[in-house]
């Protein structure tokens, strides 16, 4: 039996479990008294080896004690020795750092003065080749060396930099410009002309020469000068096709007046659009490629540069275009030639509304514009983060007059079509006639919610596609400000019904006031007993179907603005993003990794919401806050809406109670005056009681009535 001496060195070790554990793992077979003494002897052999061991370790360890102190003892004194020598070592250096710091500073006088002595001898050397260069550089002029004249101005230049402001070469100077601007003049023909003909060779001399002189500007200039009249060309063509079209339909009018065969339509300038952006991106990429030849350190920027002077030269007839091709999706302004703009400046008469085709071409072109943009981005690049942040801008540019008024244009569109939502049921007036028509508005009611909504989440996809959501916050004011009017409509259509129920409050306080309450009386009687229990009971159920009303805005109201607090948190977290991506000092728009995705700023690039406010800080900083906010689950984009739509419940359950209750008023209204109250009483010998054992009538009515009401109740109850 083998015995593991680890249970023993345990904290908790139990000798009874231990003693218990071990006669359980004997063999069945062995007596438990010899299993004991067996196990007893073992432990007497382990207890004896283990005292015996802890002897001789003991022992050893004595011996070594005397060793290791000496040991100590040696490596003390040996550090003792160590310091002392450090500190003569120290004491020796600060000697010589005392006697040779009078000398260090001698030297250094000198080195001082010996500069200043180079420094003037350079000076005036400069000074005597300054003198020099002025008095034969009109040789070199006249020589028509521009290069070796580009040499000499810049020598100049550097001479006067190296005497500084030396009133006795004032007039050198000023004779400086002069030569630098007529060299500047030499040079632009021959630049010109050079990149006209695509001459790389004399391109890149003259380059080289403007830059010798501090004039590299002229390039840029003239390369611009250059290549932006064929695409001028280019954009002027589609007025000249409209032109001759015109005079070809003036034409054919005069020739044949009477013919009714209609003349060729005009292109119209959103099919015309792409045909110019692929003409103008090809024109680019044939630019890039060039100058990348004949410009190897400056067709990064060059060829951007010409895209945003493009852009700037055409803005005006750009945004004239766009919004003639706007009204032309709408024949009362097509006829006219007028678009968005000229409707919301007024130009127009005042039935003349925005209408969402106007918007919608709005956004097909600009949806064009961003397709022509991302293919710029991936033309350029290779460009700088600004360089092609600033080429993109120029791109949306002609929008932007558009997106500022954004906000105008959707609450037109939005209250225009609010108020073509018809919500009055009318029907003929007979018998049940006030039921029907009860009915039927609470039917266009509810009809005209998932309507209004479906307008609502249209417009919100409308501002993330034109604008990329830096108008939400107009967007939000829109959206509640066009609410406001749709509920007022409600509340408005749902205190006209009150008459139709016959439960209008202001004209029962009316005949009070008018103190006609007593001959009214007799009549209000007459009409409830004309009235019709099946006419009765058709106003109550259509009062009970306005509550679906209440229930179906309620719920659609609330979906659409969580949908709407969700897309707004998905947009401050892209946006927030996006803006911080351009704000980056990382250059490149690619990752270094090889992968060729887009880095954070290239991405960041490509947001049409961050380039527009990457330009106004001031609204990107408001808007980033309002799209914060939106991540609480407290706030509520449709503040205004949520307390309408809560008055408007209010209003349907008091009309709803006051239809419901209004037939035990009616009943109850004249029993103070029956007749039966102001009776006299009958002397009879018998004790008999003077009231009938059997119930009035409109008693049986109105408990009949109320007996009915859950009925009618009931399948409300489990539809809501």
């Amino acid at each position: 039996m083998m015995i593991d001496l680890g249970a023993f060195s345990e904290e908790k070790f139990d000798p009874k479990k231990w003693i218990n554990g071990a006669c359980q793992a004997r063999d069945p077979q062995d007596p438990l008294d010899k299993h004991l003494a067996d196990m007893e002897m073992k432990l007497q052999l382990l207890s004896e080896e283990i005292s015996s061991s802890l002897d001789e370790q003991s022992t050893a360890a004595l011996l070594r004690v005397p060793r290791a102190s000496r040991d100590v003892i040696r490596l003390r004194d040996e550090a003792i020795s160590l310091r002392s020598s450090l500190s003569g070592i120290l004491q020796r250096l600060k000697k010589a750092e005392g006697c040779s710091a009078e000398s260090i500073a001698a030297l250094s006088k000198v080195d001082t003065v010996k500069q200043r002595m180079e420094a003037a001898y350079e000076t005036l050397q400069d000074a005597a080749g300054l003198t020099q260069l002025s008095a034969t550089v009109e040789d070199v002029f006249a020589s028509g060396d521009l290069p070796r004249a580009a040499e000499t101005l810049a020598n100049m230049r550097h001479c006067l930099s190296a005497v500084g402001e030396v009133a006795e070469f004032a007039n050198i100077r000023r004779q400086l410009e002069v030569l630098e601007d007529r060299l500047e003049a030499m040079v632009q023909p021959r630049l010109s002309d050079a990149l006209s003909n695509r001459k790389v060779e004399v391109v890149k001399e003259l380059r080289e020469i403007l830059i010798r002189i501090g004039r590299f500007k002229s390039v840029e200039l003239n390369y611009t000068k250059i290549h932006i009249k064929p695409i001028r060309h280019l954009w002027e063509e589609y007025d000249s096709k409209q032109k001759a079209n015109r005079l070809a339909v003036e034409k054919h009018d005069m020739d044949r007046p009477s013919a009714a065969i209609d003349p060729l339509p005009n292109v119209s300038f959103s099919r015309w659009l792409p045909n110019f952006y692929d003409e103008l991106l090809l024109y680019l990429e044939q630019e890039w490629k060039w100058c990348m030849i004949a410009f190897p350190d400056d067709y990064r920027t060059l060829v951007p540069k010409l895209l945003i002077e493009t852009m700037s030269t055409l803005n005006l007839s750009f945004v004239a275009r766009i919004n003639i091709a706007t009204g032309e999706v709408v024949p009362e302004t097509r006829a006219l030639a007028k678009g968005i703009l000229d409707i919301l400046s007024g130009d127009m008469s005042k039935g003349a509304k925005i209408q969402t085709r106007h918007l919608e071409a709005l956004i097909e072109l600009h949806n064009m514009t961003g397709a022509f943009a991302r293919n710029i981005h991936h033309l350029f690049s290779e460009s700088d983060l600004q360089v092609l942040v600033s080429a993109l801008k120029a791109a949306y540019t002609p929008y932007e007059s558009f997106k500022q008024r954004y906000g105008q244009m959707e609450r037109a569109i939005l209250a225009s079509e609010i108020a073509g939502v018809d919500l009055r049921g009318a029907v003929s007036r007979g018998v049940g006639g006030q039921g029907i028509e009860l009915s039927e508005t609470a039917r266009r009611m509810e009809e005209s919610i998932p309507q209004v909504i479906v307008l609502l989440e249209a417009t919100v996809e409308r501002c993330i596609s034109f604008t990329g959501g830096s108008e939400v916050d107009e967007l939000i004011h829109t959206l509640d400000e066009v609410m406001l009017q749709y509920l007022s409509t409600l509340q408005e259509t749902l205190k006209s019904l009150r008459s139709v129920c016959g439960v209008d409050s202001d004209n029962v306080a009316q005949k009070k006031e008018a103190g006609i309450d007593k001959r009214e009386g007799i009549h209000s009687a007459r009409h409830a007993d004309v009235v019709s229990d099946e006419e009765e009971w058709s106003i109550v159920q259509g009062a009970l179907q306005i509550l679906t009303v209440t229930d179906c805005l309620t719920s659609r109201s609330a979906v659409f603005e969580a949908s709407l607090r969700a897309t707004l948190a998905r947009l401050g977290t892209s946006l927030s993003l996006s803006v911080y991506g351009l704000r980056s000092d990382q250059s490149h728009i690619a990752n270094d990794d090889g992968t060729g995705e887009l880095s954070l700023p290239g991405r960041a690039a490509l947001d049409v919401a961050a380039l527009r406010l990457s330009d106004v800080p001031d609204k990107a900083r408001k808007l980033l806050s309002l799209l914060e906010q939106s991540k609480d689950p407290r706030f509520h984009a449709l503040a205004l809406t949520s307390q309408r739509v809560a008055a408007f419940s209010d209003m349907v359950n008091e009309l709803v109670y006051d239809v419901l209750i209004s037939k035990v008023r009616q009943r109850l209204n004249d029993v103070s005056r029956m007749p039966i109250w102001s009776s006299v009483e009958e002397t009879s010998g018998l004790p008999l009681p003077s009231f009938s054992a059997y119930p009035q009538p409109y008693v049986t009515s109105v408990g009949e009535y109320l007996l009915t009401l859950p009925q009618q109740l009931e399948p409300l109850s489990e539809g809501i």
